[in-house]
Parts: C-alpha cells; sequence; structure tokens
C-alpha cells in the first residue's frame, strides 16, 4: 500500500523522485517487483529518474532525425517524379543525407556469457504475448512437444482428423511417420526402428532389439540418458544436431499397447527460445496494462507464474514444467532443461506511456521504462537456483524492434549500459537483439552490429514491419506493387541473404542467433513442415512461429539441415548487393479495376479484423480470418503494411477516397460475420462510427503522415476511447498519446 509520505496528485498519480507515476503502478513496484532484491524503493524511483533524465533529450533528438531524414527522401522522389529512377543518383543522395553508411572495417563480435539455446543450439523460436499468462506458460513449457500429437492433430500428414474418438489408422499412419523420421536421424545399425521389438541398454549403449539379437545405434553418441532400468527404459534421451528426442516407452499407454516396441510418443526438443513480448503482439495503452505486462514477466522470472485452465471440462492450474532428472549411459543423474530460454522484447523508442510522467509534465518514453523494468524483474532469475534459472549464464536478453540505424542501436546499447549500471549489474550483462525490420537497419547492418558488438546476441529479419517501412519510406516515389507481389521483388531476396551474410561476416556462428520470420498461418501445419526448412537452408538458426504444435513441426526442420554446416557454406558466398535492397518495389504495369477492387477488399478486411479487437477488446494479436476465410496471424506489423499499401495507392490515384470508404463498409459487414460468434465482439456496421471503425479509415486516411507509418498513434487513441467509453466516461483525449513526434 502507498505510505503517509507518498504525495498525492491529480488523476490518480503519485510523486516519486521528481516523477508523477500512476498510483497501481508504485504499489506494484514496492510490493510485488522489489521484494526480495537488493534495490529499494528509493533507489529504483532515483534510478529511473536518472534514466529518464539523461535519455529523454537524445531520444527526442533521435525521432526528429527520423522526420527530418523521411522529410528530404519525400522531397527527392516528389521532384523526380516525373523522369526515371536513377538508382546512383538516389545512393549517392542517401550517403549525402547521412541515411546510408558504407560498412566500415571488418570485425568480431565478443559477447561474453551466451547461453547454449543461442550461441550453439539451433531451433525454433516462439514470440508470444506476455500480457497471456496461459499463452505465456505454454511457451515457455514448449521446450518440448509431442510429435504424435503434432503428427495427428494437424494437417501436416495432408489431413486433419475426423471428428469423434481416436483413429487407429491415422494414429498408425503417425507412429510409421515418427520411425521414419528417426530412421533419418537416430538410426539403429541394419534394421528400421519400426522392425524392432523394443530397446535396452547393453554396456551403456542403447540397442533395439528383436527376440535374442541387438542392434546399437548407427551413432552410439546420440544416446546420452534414459528413466527405467537398462533392461525396461520408460523413457530413452537422443540428441542429434544439440536437439534432443526423447522416446517414450510404455506397453500400458494406448498407443504404447498396440506399438510392437510400446513406443508411446516421441518428444522433440521444440521452441529452444521464445520472445516474450512486450510490443507487437500486445496491447498496452495504460498503466494497467503495463502491470498486467510486468506482473507476468515477474512470475516467469521468479519461477512463480500460475494460470487456472479448463480443459475437457476439467479445472487444473498450469505452472512452468520442472526440469527433469535422466541417468547418463555412465549411470550418473543429470538434470535436462525442461523450459524455453525466454527474451523480452521491449517497445521501440518512438511510444511514450501515461504510466508515469517527467518533470515537466510529458509522458515518459515506454522503451525507457521498458529497460528498466524488464531487467529490474530479471534480477530475481539470477538469485534462483542455478539449475532453475532462466539464463544459467546469469545473462539477460533484451530484444530491441523498431531501430533506425546505427544510432538508435548505440541508444538501445547506451539505454541498457545505463540500467546496468543503477542496478548494480556486470558490464555486458544484459545482451541486445536488434531487429531488422527498418530499412535504415537493414542498409547499415554491419555498422549496426558494430554499436552493439559486445552485446549482440540476436539478429534476424522481419519481412513484415520491413515491408511496412518499405512502403513508408518510398512513399512518395509512385504507386507500389500488390501486396502479394512483394516477396518476389528484389530488395526482399537481398534483405533476407545480406542479414545472414553479415552476421556470418561479424561472427555470429557459435555465439549468437541469426534468426527469421513467422509463419503467419498456424493452421496450415502441412504447409510449414513443407516450407519452412528454407529457413534452417538460408543459414538460421532460429525462425519464428505461432504456436507450440508449430515448434515441435518445425524442429524437425533443424534435424534435416545441420545449420552450422550450412553457415559455413554460406560464408564463402559473395556478400548480397545493398543495391538490390535499395532498389525500389514501384509498379511497373497498370491494374484493372476487378484487381485493384481485389487488393482493397483484401487490404482493408484485414486491417478491419485485426483493428476491431485490439480497439475494443484489447487483443493485441489475434488469429484474423482473411477475405478467404483463412485464418492469419495478425498483429501490428501485418497491420503496418496493409495500411501503408492502401495509403499509398490512395496518394497516387490507383484508387479513390469513395472507393476506400465503400469498401471499408462492405468490409466491415464480412468482418462482422466472422465474428458474430463471439460474445464480446461489437459489430461495427450499420452505423460504422465506433472506435474501431474511425481507427481503421484513420490509419488509411491519414497513413501517409503517420511517422515510420507505425499504427501506435491512431490505435493507442482509440483504443483510450473505447476503454473510456466502456467505464461510462467522456473522451476527451487529444489524440497525441502514444508516439512522441
Amino acid at each position: 500500500m502507498l505510505t503517509e509520505q507518498t504525495l498525492v496528485l491529480g488523476d490518480n498519480m503519485v510523486a516519486r523522485e521528481g516523477l508523477d507515476i500512476d498510483a497501481a503502478f508504485v504499489d506494484f513496484v514496492e510490493q510485488e517487483v522489489l521484494p526480495g532484491l537488493s534495490v529499494t524503493a528509493t533507489a529504483f524511483w532515483a534510478g529511473l529518474a536518472e534514466l529518464v533524465e539523461a535519455m529523454t533529450p537524445q531520444n527526442r533528438a533521435l525521432l526528429a532525425y527520423r522526420d527530418a531524414l523521411q522529410t528530404q527522401i519525400d522531397a527527392w522522389h516528389r521532384t523526380r517524379r516525373s523522369q526515371p529512377h536513377e538508382a546512383a543518383a538516389y545512393k549517392r543522395f542517401l550517403i549525402d543525407i547521412g541515411y546510408f553508411q558504407p560498412d566500415g572495417e571488418p570485425f568480431i563480435i565478443d559477447t561474453p556469457n551466451v547461453d547454449a539455446e543461442i550461441a550453439t543450439i539451433a531451433g525454433p523460436q516462439l514470440v508470444v504475448p506476455v500480457t497471456n499468462a496461459r499463452f505465456a506458460l505454454n511457451a515457455a513449457n514448449a521446450r518440448w512437444g509431442s510429435l504424435f500429437d503434432a503428427l495427428y492433430g494437424t494437417d501436416a500428414l495432408g489431413s486433419l482428423p475426423g471428428p469423434g474418438p481416436y483413429d487407429a489408422e491415422r494414429g498408425a499412419q503417425v507412429v510409421r511417420w515418427a520411425k521414419r523420421f528417426l530412421n533419418d536421424h537416430v538410426a539403429l545399425d541394419g534394421v528400421s526402428h519400426c522392425a524392432i521389438d523394443g530397446y535396452r541398454i547393453v554396456n551403456a549403449e542403447l540397442v533395439g532389439f528383436i527376440a535374442d539379437r541387438t542392434y546399437p545405434l548407427l551413432r552410439p553418441d546420440a544416446f546420452v540418458g534414459f528413466q527405467g532400468t537398462e533392461a525396461n527404459p520408460t523413457s530413452v534421451l537422443l540428441v542429434h544436431h544439440e536437439l534432443h528426442i526423447e522416446l517414450v516407452l510404455n506397453r500400458a499407454d494406448p498407443i504404447g499397447s498396440s506399438d510392437r516396441a510400446g513406443l508411446a510418443d516421441v518428444r522433440l526438443e521444440s521452441a529452444v527460445t521464445t520472445i516474450m513480448d512486450f510490443e507487437d503482439s500486445v496491447s498496452t495503452v495504460d498503466a494497467a496494462d503495463k502491470i498486467a505486462a510486468y506482473r507476468n514477466w515477474l512470475g516467469l522470472m521468479k519461477g512463480t507464474l500460475a494460470e487456472p485452465v479448463r480443459k475437457h471440462g476439467e479445472m487444473f492450474t498450469r505452472r512452468l514444467e520442472p526440469n527433469r532428472t535422466f541417468r547418463a549411459p555412465d549411470g550418473n543423474s543429470f538434470e535436462q532443461a525442461a523450459r524455453s530460454l525466454l527474451l523480452a522484447r521491449n517497445v521501440g523508442i518512438h511510444i511514450t506511456t501515461p504510466a508515469l510522467r517527467d518533470g515537466s509534465g510529458d509522458e515518459v518514453f515506454e522503451g525507457l521504462l521498458d529497460a528498466m523494468m524488464t531487467i529490474t524483474i530479471a534480477l530475481h532469475d539470477r538469485m534462483r537456483p542455478a539449475a532453475d534459472r532462466n539464463s544459467r549464464q546469469q545473462s539477460i536478453y533484451i530484444v530491441k524492434p523498431k531501430l533506425h540505424g546505427p544510432d538508435e542501436v548505440a541508444f538501445a546499447v547506451a539505454t541498457l549500459a545505463k540500467v546496468e549500471t543503477l542496478l548494480g549489474l556486470p558490464e555486458n550483462t544484459v545482451k541486445i537483439g536488434i531487429m531488422d525490420e527498418e530499412r535504415r537497419t537493414t542498409v547499415n547492418l554491419h555498422e549496426c552490429i558494430r554499436q552493439a558488438r559486445s552485446r549482440v546476441a540476436f539478429i534476424n529479419t522481419g519481412f513484415l514491419d520491413r515491408t511496412g517501412d518499405e512502403i513508408h519510406t518510398s512513399m512518395e516515389a509512385g504507386p507500389m506493387v500488390p501486396k502479394a507481389q512483394m516477396k518476389t521483388q528484389p530488395w526482399i531476396g537481398a534483405y533476407e541473404n545480406r542479414n545472414v551474410d553479415i552476421g556470418l561476416r561479424c561472427g555470429f556462428t557459435g555465439r549468437a542467433q541469426i534468426g527469421k520470420g513467422m509463419w503467419a498461418a498456424p493452421d496450415l501445419m502441412g504447409d510449414m513442415l513443407q516450407q519452412k526448412a528454407a529457413h534452417p537452408m538460408a543459414g538460421a538458426n532460429c525462425a519464428w512461429v505461432p504456436s507450440p504444435t508449430a515448434a515441435t513441426l518445425h524442429a524437425i526442420h533443424y534435424h534435416q539441415v545441420d545449420v552450422f554446416d550450412r553457415q559455413a557454406t554460406l560464408g564463402a558466398r559473395s556478400q548480397a548487393s545493398v543495391d538490390d535492397i535499395l532498389k525500389i518495389p514501384v509498379a511497373t504495369q497498370a491494374w484493372s479495376r476487378e484487381e485493384c477492387q481485389r487488393e482493397l477488399d483484401n487490404n482493408l478486411q484485414g486491417i478491419l479484423g485485426y483493428v476491431v479487437r485490439w480497439v475494443d477488446q484489447g487483443v493485441g494479436c489475434s488469429k484474423v480470418p482473411d477475405i478467404n476465410d483463412v485464418a492469419l496471424m495478425e498483429d501490428r506489423a501485418t497491420c503496418r503494411i496493409s495500411s501503408q499499401h492502401v495509403a499509398n495507392w490512395l496518394r497516387h490515384g490507383v484508387i479513390s477516397e469513395q472507393d476506400v470508404h465503400d469498401s471499408l463498409r462492405r468490409m466491415a459487414a464480412v468482418v462482422d460475420a466472422q465474428n458474430e460468434g463471439d460474445p464480446l465482439y461489437r459489430p461495427m456496421a450499420p452505423g460504422f462510427d465506433g472506435a474501431a471503425f474511425n481507427a481503421a479509415s484513420e490509419l488509411v486516411f491519414n497513413g501517409c503522415d503517420q511517422p515510420s507509418g507505425y499504427t501506435e498513434p491512431i490505435l493507442h487513441h482509440r483504443r483510450h476511447q473505447a476503454k473510456m467509453n466502456l467505464a461510462g466516461t467522456v473522451n476527451g483525449h487529444d489524440g497525441s498519446h502514444g508516439v512522441a513526434r
């Protein structure tokens, strides 16, 4: 509770060390976060105030520089709109204004104390909204997943399971598929896993047997542990490409009883790492929302997060899975990690929060608050027993999105270093993940990494935000190609390849992650199983997946591809050209009226389907049916693409304002029908005057004016409006909250 000395201000704010802070937030920090730490309340608030005072001027200056660069780029394109594009002149112009800085001298990163899950184990990476405790727990526990369940319950085998009870024929198909997988990656010498009667441990080696004859593993060192007895193991632990495979053996199990070898399941080490997201997949617009996010992160770092869950009509409490104990072949016991290594994705530098105000009465940059809070909370992890820690190296991993170029990376690094100092942490305890998702970072990636060479643990490509920024940066150059054609444009291939090339050139192999983006169709696991092997083949030692089931299926690809061998091969190729990255995806053809209408309807349906849940229900990431009723994962990045694309076509006369108005109304009715089964849903038609519908309209009609094409200014304002309407208050917000200009 607040103390007698607390100065209570208006709007339920209290004073702390020159900051005005939401009273509930103060209570959360002082009563939940700080107990058990060596950081006093006075030291924490003084440290936060010092961080805000020290970093705010540079934060504002960096945002002003973004605007100045964009203004110059817009003017350059406008004055040359009637001329053929001159690529060489354009590149010189970008160098002259400081947008593009040619690569400097070579260097190798030297980040210390990086966990194996990041440095030397290649595998799937989950991204999950931290505000949803159930999702967060599922993701943290997704280090292991059932291959049997993933194959049986999805379309991975070519079709979905039928309704009704267990289908024994489909189950047998699953077991055969799984045993072929074992034959491919942990083969027995001289016999198929399909043909044996069972498994034993003989002379510290795993063998399969048929009657009295035994067959050892073709690669005996793949066997690393077991449970049960040597004559009758209940679990066998194998390893391949540093990822573990568990054979669950139980002849009393319904599945195991029907299998010749008693194989009841194959469990794969799956989501090796997980990003707990405070950014694009959440809707956190005020102090209450931020408290909910930080509270879940606190539970994860302390190991206490729990959530009641109802499944099959029964209630139970979901918690973090404990590590499991196995016997090694030499007889010694060891613990096998049961949980994914967690990283925290903070917000970008452009968002402010009403949770606290500085001495001038201005909202504080949310990225500064995120840095102080997520790192302070992670101190709890460093106090846990070594085997239970999130990071056994006692490191803290902060992923930083939407950075524009080396100066902003340097600012992010300085912010993390400042927090380290304030909290008394050793230098470089806090690692940074640099998301290569803005064009100015892409063309300057080598120099961006240089700024973080002793902290960087992760780079990735994010096609979605990167496409949104591609459109916005070149808004004045002309009408862009349709969204579906973006992936065929020269810039995207060069972008994906150059990210890997530079990561390898800077020594990421064995030291840090090179990541690839999200599989956005969570129900299309058959397609994912066929296509997503391209990511490890491209040299990525992690790639994003939307669910624990997807992580288990994607893990298969890291058994098929030795990523580190692949990186060695790719390291010998020529680096992808920045000239290709700078090729603007302006269309060279006109479209029919019908083609324009299809593109417009598809974009606006996606915007409305996402925004209506964001604004009305505070859902930051949704599985939204597209115009063809195919469920796609939508977040602010996808919304950014669609809104910027419509704004671009509107800017260049491909479509008219009336076209947009008409399509918005028709698509709102479509989205209403798609959500009619949701009891919390509020229809947009026929009034077309709610906060959600207005947000979708503004994202398009005001799209050219949004900083970097970001959606936050409008979404935050309209979410505030919806929350105030729900509370029965009058909306008096001026619309400025969410992004500093």
